[in-house]
């Protein structure tokens, strides 16, 4: 490996090389993704790295990306591939012109993993954001203080069937895992995944009591997803969850005011520009069809 304390320096990010890991640390200027700035730098393990590629990238860059060892990282389990690429903060771009010094590093990493055809790993290796954590959704406010996950409802957002429910609390105990769906698409979402889940789980996420829903503003990628992955990390530390058999959940009529909720939703994200004409189309008519 390259001399211990070595730094690669590109945009947004530097990566500092040592002898079992990369210390990532992500710059706070203007243009850095929100993520990195909520993110601040992270230790990244060899073992915790499957592979590194070294790819042109856009407007006379290049590409350094170490790909992380499934199940290793609990930010990028939890992100499900869909960050966008200038959000991944395994990947450090350079000028063009820095192609064969950051060629060299590539070359060192590779030669320090522990080896190729590494496995999914079996326990989170890269540390997960700290708790206590928190956020405001479309719906509600999530907080968690590192024991348990709570929602609390807001009055202009949520359900009729989130404000029969109450106010939720979830001990990790009672956790198996979290669903992340990214706010960048409609109808993203945080999920609790309940060890017990309910036989009569709602399928729609602002219908469930274990789920809050994003919205323009609302849950945005730099404060969920660190969200999703501290909660994540905190309940497999708790020990596996037994085996689920997922039970269908029975359809639901939604109520006609959640229905006018989603569609006035809706079209602030066709207004806004996030939604094509034909995409607000064909969702508007999917909520009318659930009446």
């Amino acid at each position: 490996m390259s001399r211990m304390g070595d730094v690669l320096a590109g945009f947004h990010a530097a990566w500092e090389f040592d002898s079992d890991s990369v210390l990532i640390r992500f710059e706070r200027g203007i243009r850095t993704p929100k993520l990195f700035h909520a993110l601040g730098e992270r230790r990244i393990p060899h073992e915790a790295i499957a592979g590194v590629t070294l790819t042109p990238g856009k407007r006379g860059t290049t590409v350094l990306h170490a790909v992380p060892r499934e199940g290793a990282d609990p930010l990028m389990e939890a992100a499900a591939g869909q960050l966008k690429e200038g959000s991944d903060p395994y990947r450090l771009v350079l000028p063009a012109e820095r192609e064969t010094l950051a060629e060299y590093y590539a070359d060192e990493l590779r030669a320090a993993l522990p080896g190729n055809g590494q496995g999914p790993a079996e326990r989170h290796l890269v540390a997960p954001p700290e708790a206590p954590l928190q956020f405001k959704a479309y719906d509600g406010k999530a907080s968690f203080d590192g024991k348990s996950v709570a929602f609390r409802w807001f009055w202009t957002g949520a359900s009729s069937a989130k404000w029969k429910a109450g106010d939720q609390s979830f001990p990790l105990s009672d956790l198996s895992g979290v669903e992340w769906r990214s706010p960048e698409v409609f109808e993203g979402h945080l999920r609790l995944l309940r060890r017990e889940s309910p036989i009569d789980r709602p399928a729609q996420a602002d219908q469930d009591p274990a789920a809050v829903v994003f919205g323009l503003g609302y849950g945005p990628v730099h404060e969920s997803l660190p969200f999703a992955a501290s909660v994540l990390a905190a309940v497999r530390a708790c020990g596996p969850a037994p085996a689920l058999i997922p039970a269908a959940a029975p359809a639901v009529r939604r109520d006609p005011a959640d229905i006018a909720d989603r569609i006035r939703h809706l079209g602030e994200l066709h207004q806004a520009g996030l939604l094509t004409d034909d995409e607000f189309t064909t969702k508007k008519a999917e909520l009318l069809a659930e009446l």
